[in-house]
């Protein structure tokens, strides 16, 4: 029944939000109403509500899960977007993922299946 899900991020900046995910991110930008924001890379999409409260971001983020993640690792790292505590590792839940925190502070994990007999 389900086919999709959409994070919906707060943006503080609505034109530092467009150059964050477009220039360090790699994803497209597509349209803004009234500061809701729409973005997407390889087929996941990232929208964001206008906020003005800082303290939102701070606690708010989502899962995306990726294939490669060693190669997009390395890419986020060379934009210097890594979460001071978010480098690449294997967790227990059979994931190697690593975290980023956009411009506003909202946390984006980044995550790889690597649980066993998955694909061979």
């Amino acid at each position: 029944m389900f086919q999709s899900a959409t994070p919906i991020l707060a943006s503080l900046n609505e034109e530092a939000s467009v150059k964050f995910y477009t220039e360090k991110l790699g994803f497209t930008f597509h349209n803004s109403w009234d500061g809701y924001l729409i973005f997407s890379r390889d087929g996941v999409n990232i929208h964001m509500w206008p906020c003005k409260d800082p303290e939102i971001p701070k606690a708010t983020g989502c899962y995306v899960n990726v294939t490669g993640v060693d190669k997009l690792f390395a890419e986020y790292r060379a934009q210097g977007v890594i979460h001071p505590n978010g480098e690449l590792q294997d967790m227990p839940w059979e994931m190697r993922q690593f975290s980023i925190l956009d411009n506003d502070g909202n946390i984006i994990h980044f995550g790889e299946d690597i649980s066993a007999g998955d694909e061979g």
